[in-house]
């Protein structure tokens, strides 16, 4: 069997998965609300702008990572985006976990996880 043919089948199975099936559900009650949505995309953007500040090697100031907590809070006492981003969280995670098992066929992990060589 071809390659692609085979990650073709994967796609599939990963669109077949409980995972993404849960996911694609919880995103589009998400999205069918025009508030929830736009919480949920600020979030995501200042989440993302903390994140590349950090891997910059730039300070984040305080002031603006307790107001990001503070938003945080705010956005996961919602139940329907809450529900959303732990769907987020479980198909990500069933992604890393496929990416690892194609990069250590392939010997392409570095030795990084568990300490291999």
């Amino acid at each position: 069997m071809n390659v692609y043919d085979i990650a073709h089948s994967l796609a599939r199975a990963i669109k077949n998965s409980e995972e993404y099936k849960d996911y694609k559900k919880k995103r589009e009650r998400v999205f069918a609300d025009k508030n929830i949505k736009e919480m949920v995309l600020d979030f995501k953007k200042k989440a993302i702008e903390i994140q590349m500040q950090r891997m910059t090697g730039e300070e984040v100031p305080k002031e603006r990572l307790e107001k990001f907590e503070k938003l945080e809070e705010i956005v996961m006492g919602n139940p329907i985006i809450y529900d959303f981003f732990m769907a987020e969280i479980r198909l990500g995670q069933m992604m890393n976990d496929i990416y690892e098992i194609l990069g250590e066929a392939v010997n392409m992990n570095w030795g990084i996880r568990d300490n291999e060589k």
